[in-house]
């Protein structure tokens, strides 16, 4: 099945030209011309990722996004924006998107960047063949256990982040907002080596630089709170380019 894309763009020639192109890439398109109708659509049906402009008329892309956040709804979302101050890059993250193109873009970065969030928010072995004895009659394993939906988990460490809350086995973390968002991202791309820049923008909306401690110090804070005195570390640092989750 193709994912579907719910686009939101209030510029009706940037809206018809991304369609097209969203379309001819495999995507199942629902377009709309405003916050508003944005809003009516997510609700009616629901879509695999949002393209939300910006600077719409009435409710704009930022506020559409607050409000699906506040019902809990952590559909990913991708912002379309012609700002490109820092403050507005802030803003865009702390209302709950998942990441942004600066206009004007080229689509193959939309394309990119669309793959990246899809491939976080699918499920391990989304396409593998399952279920029925394997060859040779050997013996089927068991069903993994189930998490709900809202639920993530990767290397020991269980997330729900629509509440809020983070598990090492069976301890409860306490973590701070920063600490949070930090294990979250993490947790999402386990096993992948995510570079210092890269979480600095995800995070923090700008990268400090090749000189800031910040990261350092978040990780350090995390490693405290996550692992016991005698038992490995599940946040690795590969140096020179940035840190990985992942049990050894």
């Amino acid at each position: 099945m193709p994912h579907t894309v719910l686009l939101a763009e209030d510029d009706r020639a940037i809206r018809n030209a991304l369609e097209r192109a969203l379309t001819l890439e495999g995507y199942q398109v629902m377009a709309v011309a405003d916050g508003v109708e944005a809003l009516a659509q997510a609700h009616r049906n629901r879509p695999d990722v949002l393209v939300l402009d910006v600077m719409m008329p009435g409710i704009d892309g930022l506020q559409v996004c607050r409000v699906l956040r506040a019902e809990g709804d952590r559909t990913p979302v991708l912002i379309l924006t012609a700002l490109v101050e820092t403050a507005d890059r802030i803003a865009g993250l702390d209302a709950g998107a998942d990441d942004y193109v600066v206009k004007p873009f080229d689509v193959e970065e939309v394309f990119a960047r669309l793959r990246a969030l899809l491939r976080r928010t699918s499920p391990v072995g989304v396409g593998e063949p399952h279920g029925g004895a394997p060859a040779g009659g050997a013996p089927v394993p068991e069903a993994p256990r189930q998490l709900p939906e809202r639920f993530i988990e990767a290397a020991g460490i269980r997330m729900d982040p629509q509440a809020r809350r983070a598990w090492r086995g069976a301890r409860e973390l306490e973590l701070t907002r920063t600490e949070f968002e930090l294990l979250e991202l993490l947790v999402r791309n386990a096993g992948i080596v995510l570079d210092h820049s890269t979480i600095y923008d995800r995070i923090w909306g700008y990268d400090f630089g090749p000189g800031s401690k910040n990261l350092a110090v978040y990780v350090g804070y995390l490693r405290r709170k996550l692992d016991d005195p005698d038992g490995p570390q599940v946040i690795h640092t590969v140096r020179g380019v940035g840190y990985v989750l992942r049990e050894d």
